[in-house]
């Protein structure tokens, strides 16, 4: 019994690990207007949380203008830990489109789906898109 139980609390813990090492906290100022799930957000300054580490699911939220929205996310993992907290757009044009989130000292980030808004502009336009990142606030 007391060796099932320790065994319990060990894969518990292990199992938190990951999750925790996900977790997405961040203040950022983004100059321009950008799209997540096809919704277009103002510029200004967004506070990104993460609001579930088992769904992936994170909440974008502007207070000055009250924009909000929730996105699900995938894990995305870098070689390397990323430096700064940021957010990573893919830039079409004059169209920006949320595309990762990454947390200061972690090689695993979280990667939105390209919505279907985004799978159109990318296939109109000739150019790959380019990727434009935003450091967060410290």
């Amino acid at each position: 019994m007391k060796k099932n139980l320790i065994a319990a609390l060990t894969l518990g813990l292990l199992l938190a690990a990951p999750a925790l090492a996900q977790t997405v906290s961040m203040k950022v100022n983004v100059p321009f207007d950008f799209i997540v799930n096809g919704k277009t957000l103002p510029a200004g300054e967004y506070r990104v949380d993460a609001i579930s580490t088992s769904t992936g699911t994170i909440a974008i939220r502007n207070s000055e203008k009250a924009a909000k929205i929730l996105a699900l996310t995938n894990g995305r993992e870098s070689l390397e830990a990323s430096e700064t907290s940021k957010l990573v757009f893919h830039r079409y044009g004059s169209q920006y489109f949320l595309a990762q989130v990454w947390s200061a000292g972690n090689s695993e980030g979280r990667e939105l789906p390209r919505s279907r808004a985004e799978r159109e502009v990318a296939s109109n336009n000739q150019p790959a898109a380019q990727l434009v990142a935003i450091a967060a606030l410290k």
